[in-house]
């Protein structure tokens, strides 16, 4: 589905580390990289802004202003990546075609993360990101999951053919989304969708990634959850087997992808802190999506609220003049999640993305 034009940022609260660290030579390297396939060269010695307005000029992308910000960077759990606090959604982008100005302009600005999924959701997109894969794949963290269709009632138990038959269709998205990208592997794939809490706990599922991760295919094992997550999550933790999390959660808790609002009788986002923190210490990556979706207006939801979400908010956030999408990130990235993943359809998005995710801690104690 489209998202609506909505930005990201992070942010820290309640003694979590903040990571303000601009990537040093890693990050210079990767523009150094950039510029070299761009035909810039060696001539550019130049700061890092200077450095994306030169690859903006030469890609068409929109950074020709040096005033982007530094990004910020956070650990994702266990698989001990620095990831950037914004990572760049790549499934509906790339349906229609390659974006590879937008792409290079992200990976010059320090975007280190990339998201995609298989084409049996996003026709053509893996596809459409091959081409900038082949040039930058060792630069970046590559997530792509495959959807499975056997978890739509939240609460039934799935039987054991059940599972074996979710088994193997993974592995069988997992090589062709291998295929698809262009690579012999992806550093995460996920079980996309999660609503079940038997999908999360199957030992089918596990010795699936196993095998997978044995084969070289993949390094790391997540799921993404749009319904039911608080089950799924806890469900999650309890096995020990999950590196990253991709959560459908607002500022006034989880999100409810069957009414595009928030779940009626949510805990809020403060309240959820206890699982986030348990899912922290059990070693899992924490990355939030759909926090803004509430306050669009959609043609299958209705109107949205652009203020729904104010009343979580303190002065400061309301008076820092981030737009309401802007806000609903920041509060997210403050309250227990690593990176936020943007679906990013435009220069302006992207740019209205990464400085909000760059510069969200600048707006919390």
């Amino acid at each position: 589905m489209r998202h609506p034009a909505h930005n990201d940022r992070g942010g820290e609260q309640g003694g979590q580390s903040v990571d303000h660290e601009n990537g040093g030579g890693a990050t210079r390297r990767k523009f150094m990289q950039l510029l070299g396939a761009l035909g810039l060269g060696g001539q550019f010695l130049l700061r890092p802004r200077d450095l994306l307005a030169a690859v903006s000029e030469t890609a068409g992308a929109p950074g020709r202003d040096p005033s982007w910000p530094e990004m910020s960077y956070r650990t994702l759990g266990r698989t001990g990546h620095r990831a950037s606090r914004l990572i760049f959604g790549c499934g509906a982008a790339l349906r229609k075609g390659r974006r590879d100005e937008l792409l290079n302009t992200a990976l010059a600005a320090g975007v280190n993360v990339f998201d995609i999924g298989t084409r049996r959701y996003y026709p053509d997109s893996e596809r459409n990101l091959a081409p900038f894969l082949k040039r930058n794949r060792d630069q970046i963290f590559l997530i792509s999951k495959g959807i499975l269709e056997l978890d739509e009632k939240p609460k039934k138990v799935l039987s054991l053919q059940q599972q074996k038959e979710a088994a193997a269709s993974w592995l069988e998205m997992l090589d062709e989304s291998l295929a698809d990208l262009g690579v012999d592997h992806v550093d995460a794939y996920y079980m996309m969708a999660v609503n079940n809490p038997t999908l999360v706990t199957s030992e089918e599922m596990y010795r699936a990634f196993q095998s997978a991760k044995a084969a070289g295919k993949v390094r790391f094992f997540g799921f993404s959850s749009h319904l039911n997550a608080q089950n799924v999550l806890d469900a999650a933790i309890g096995t020990g087997w999950y590196d990253l999390a991709m959560l459908a959660v607002t500022p006034a808790g989880w999100y409810d992808w069957n009414d595009g609002g928030v779940l009626e009788n949510t805990p809020d986002l403060v309240a959820l802190q206890p699982l986030l923190a348990r899912a922290r210490a059990a070693g899992i990556g924490l990355i939030g999506m759909k926090a803004g979706r509430v306050l669009a207006s959609r043609e299958w939801y209705g109107k949205g609220n652009s203020k729904a979400f104010d009343g979580f908010y303190d002065e400061k956030l309301l008076k820092s003049g981030l737009s309401d999408f802007q806000r609903s990130y920041a509060y997210v990235l403050a309250h227990g999640l690593d990176a936020v993943n943007a679906d990013i359809q435009s220069e302006a998005h992207l740019k209205q993305n990464f400085v909000a995710a760059a510069t969200s801690h600048q707006h919390f104690a």
